[in-house]
């Protein structure tokens, strides 16, 4: 199965980047998935001549239709001014609204301070929600002190918390993509809403 990871991290090395990394990792670990990343700060040009023309060029067009066809998402962006990043919601805004009818995405984020977390649940999941998208119940935030504790304490800041809702969510993720109908070369996955929901429920 097909999982696009799309980070909008604006630097080189980022934080969205490497907690897109970890959640591809714990997705990979529990369902056999080609995964393909998208940086959308790579894309940005492309994006904005799209609002300007009115219409994709070769490169994003690419990326859009990789997008819409893969079997699941796993989409990272940093919280600027308490919601995500204009870059984030300028690439899923290319995308037409029944796009990503049904599929199963993965939500997450970085911030500076655990306060903006709520974005998640304010900004992310209600953008899903509106382009019928499947979105996991566990959203993964990682907030700046998320990463310090490794070095000076001598222990893997994804051992605690963080950790735990990325494996939570990787499950989820990978349960919803084990339950997706086998597709012919022309047609949509379609699962019913009760078997969504029991891929969803934890294993005993």
């Amino acid at each position: 199965m097909k999982l696009i990871v799309v980070s909008a991290g604006l630097t080189q090395p980022s934080s969205t980047r490497l907690l897109a990394d970890r959640l591809t990792e714990a997705v990979a670990q529990r369902a056999e998935v080609e995964v393909r990343v998208v940086e959308l700060r790579d894309l940005a040009v492309d994006i904005a001549n799209n609002f300007v023309t009115g219409f994709p060029n070769t490169r994003l067009r690419e990326v859009v239709e990789a997008v819409t066809q893969a079997d699941g998402l796993v989409v990272v962006t940093p919280i600027f001014s308490g919601s995500y990043s204009g870059l984030f919601k300028s690439f899923f805004d290319v995308i037409d609204n029944g796009a990503l009818a049904g599929k199963p995405v993965l939500i997450a984020a970085t911030g500076g301070t655990p306060r903006h977390s709520l974005a998640l649940e304010h900004a992310l999941r209600p953008l899903f929600a509106y382009l019928r998208a499947v979105v996991v119940p566990t959203a993964v935030y990682a907030a700046a002190e998320d990463w310090g504790s490794a070095g000076s304490h001598g222990r893997d800041p994804f051992t605690d918390g963080l950790g735990e809702r990325i494996a939570r969510a990787a499950q989820e993720l990978a349960g919803l993509l084990s339950h997706r109908a086998p597709r012919g070369p022309e047609e949509e996955a379609v699962v019913p809403f009760e078997q969504q929901l029991a891929a969803l429920r934890p294993v005993e």
